[in-house]
């Protein structure tokens, strides 16, 4: 057509020229092995991604962003059986996506040709597959960047994390799903082209191949195929094993992790992380001493200090407590129940349980828990943690743990507890 031709004729500046890009090792096997890497193992990030999101309970407009429009996921109960769910999910969405990264990168130097060619296509069909192209790069490192950022408590970009990377989400779901469609038949093709022991030890040229991946003038090959997977496989091994030691929790277990953002704080019972320490909060040890009150409310209202809640039957279990950042721990918790609580508020089987915070401002001051996370019989108002009564920065003189609930959620410093009725 005259319209590519135009285009054609007027490249830009670096665009086009193919001999800029002479690694004879790319080429459609080498492009597929690491595409059929990144078919199985995105879409187990992709849903563990939005599970995170579900755990957070958006019927109740405390998962950010709280209004997605046609976007939101069917709303269920998230469960509080296995206990580890979230840390489970959390975990394998982080460290997994972490470990991706050398495969992404390893995955686009492959294909640096294709991305800038030019013209960018020669007919409708080419520029609608390298729009996805253009969406799917977008995407996949807009999401990395965001979540190592907030992995690392960087947020330098100016907007919510949360909101940012829910929508980011769906735009490369939505480019992940595309391309998958257009590219499957040929990365199966491409696979099939030449056996697989051959391939890795060989460093030769492919044959040309109709979307110029293979260099028309290669160099001589520096290393085997071999080598760029077992760089890029080696690389993403070495990110999960220093990382892997923050999922799995434990202060033996951070010693192993030096990528962890989080360490522990005083030896003892309350060495495990803190994401939000009592000084950030503005709480200081008056708003949690002898003049500290919880409040129950419900069919009547009931106020406790904390010696009335050591007095109620005490409750052991042993819980983990999970970030969205991929840390996690496991603690032994002791404290009264929450069904408990409920029904000294008159509201034996509540709908939900509105829980607020003595902390005045902030995303997660307040948390509100489904039916079956209040009747859970582990799901605690902890009064101490290691068989020590809880630090100010974990919580003092009381906190929310509910098994496989979102740290976040697991209310520090409570103040008041709102039972509803169904």
């Amino acid at each position: 057509m005259r319209l590519w031709r135009a285009l054609e004729r007027r490249r830009p500046p670096g665009l086009g020229r193919s001999r800029a890009w002479r690694s004879p090792l790319r080429g459609p096997w080498l492009t597929s092995v690491f595409g059929a890497v990144l078919l199985v193992a995105l879409p187990v990030v992709i849903v563990t991604g939005l599970l995170s999101y579900a755990a957070y309970a958006p019927r109740f407009g405390q998962a950010f962003p709280p209004d997605v429009g046609w976007l939101r996921l069917p709303y269920f109960d998230w469960p509080t059986r296995p206990v580890w769910l979230y840390q489970v999910t959390q975990g394998v969405h982080v460290l997994l996506g972490l470990a991706l990264v050398p495969v992404v990168l390893g995955k686009l130097w492959s294909v640096v040709p294709k991305l800038f060619a030019w013209p960018p296509g020669r007919s409708i069909a080419q520029v609608l597959e390298r729009l996805t192209l253009l969406l799917l790069v977008g995407g996949i490192l807009f999401q990395i960047v965001t979540g190592v950022l907030n992995i690392q408590y960087t947020y330098v970009f100016g907007f919510s994390f949360y909101e940012g990377h829910y929508y980011g989400a769906w735009v490369f779901i939505g480019a992940f799903v595309a391309h998958v469609i257009l590219k499957l038949p040929r990365m199966v093709r491409a696979l099939r082209s030449r056996p697989f022991r051959d391939a890795l030890r060989d460093g030769r040229p492919e044959p040309p191949d109709p979307d110029g991946l293979v260099p028309a003038a290669p160099r001589p090959a520096t290393m085997t195929r071999r080598g760029v997977l077992a760089l890029a496989g080696g690389g993403g091994l070495l990110i999960a094993v220093l990382t892997v030691g923050q999922a799995v929790g434990g202060t033996a277990a951070r010693r192993l992790a030096p990528l962890a953002p989080r360490g522990g704080y005083a030896p003892g019972p309350g060495d495990f992380p803190v994401n939000r320490t009592a000084a950030a909060a503005g709480i200081t040890a008056a708003d949690a001493g002898e003049r500290w009150r919880l409040v129950l409310t419900g069919a009547r209202t009931v106020e406790l200090d904390r010696a009335a809640l050591l007095a109620l039957p005490q409750h052991t279990a042993e819980l983990p407590i999970a970030c969205v950042e991929g840390w996690s721990t496991v603690q032994t918790w002791t404290g009264v129940r929450l069904r408990d609580l409920a029904a000294a508020a008159g509201v034996p089987e509540p709908a939900s349980a509105h829980v607020r915070s003595l902390e005045r401002f902030g995303a997660f001051n307040q948390a509100t828990l489904q039916a079956n996370q209040v009747a859970d019989p582990d799901s605690l108002l902890a009064l101490r943690v290691g068989g020590a009564d809880l630090t100010l920065d974990h919580g003092h003189p009381a906190r929310v743990i509910v098994p496989a609930l979102p740290g976040v959620h697991n209310t520090k410093w409570v103040r008041l507890i709102e039972f509803r009725e169904r």
